[in-house]
C-alpha cells in the first residue's frame, strides 16, 4: 500500500526516537499479525444477532487520515453509511489531523471528548 511518502518529514510531535521505538517493536513482533487480527475472528459466532451499537459514540478523525484512502471508506464515513450500524455516532473531522490526531492535537481532542461526555452524561 502506497499510503506514505517516505521522504515526508516527521511531524513535530513525533520524534526520530519515537520512530526508533516503534521500529524496534515491529522488528521483534512483526507487522503481519497486527494486520491479520481483525480477520482471525470473522468466522467466530459470538451470538450477536443485531450488530448495531446503540450507545452514544464519538469518532474524532483527522481529515488527512490515510484510512480515508481505503476504497469506499470516505463515502462510508462522510455520507453517514456508518450510522446504519451506529445510529448515535457523533463524527468530528479535524481539518489538520491525521491518523494520530489524539497525539497531534491533544487539547482539541480532550475538549471534544469532555463536551461529548457532558452532553451524554445521565446526571
Amino acid at each position: 500500500m502506497d499510503l506514505v511518502d517516505p521522504s515526508t518529514p516527521l511531524p513535530p510531535w513525533f520524534t526520530e526516537e519515537d520512530l526508533d521505538v516503534y521500529a524496534t517493536l515491529y522488528q521483534n513482533s512483526g507487522f503481519r499479525t497486527a494486520l491479520q487480527v481483525p480477520y482471525r475472528c470473522l468466522q467466530l459466532d459470538c451470538g450477536i444477532t443485531n450488530p448495531k451499537v446503540i450507545a452514544p459514540s464519538l469518532l474524532i478523525m483527522g481529515e488527512k487520515d490515510y484510512v480515508m484512502k481505503f476504497p469506499g471508506m470516505e463515502d462510508y464515513m462522510r455520507k453517514g453509511i456508518v450510522k446504519q450500524f451506529m445510529p448515535n455516532l457523533d463524527i468530528t473531522f479535524m481539518p489538520e489531523g491525521n491518523h494520530f490526531v489524539q497525539e497531534q492535537l491533544p487539547e482539541q481532542v480532550n475538549e471534544l471528548i469532555l463536551t461529548f461526555l457532558n452532553k451524554n452524561s445521565s446526571t
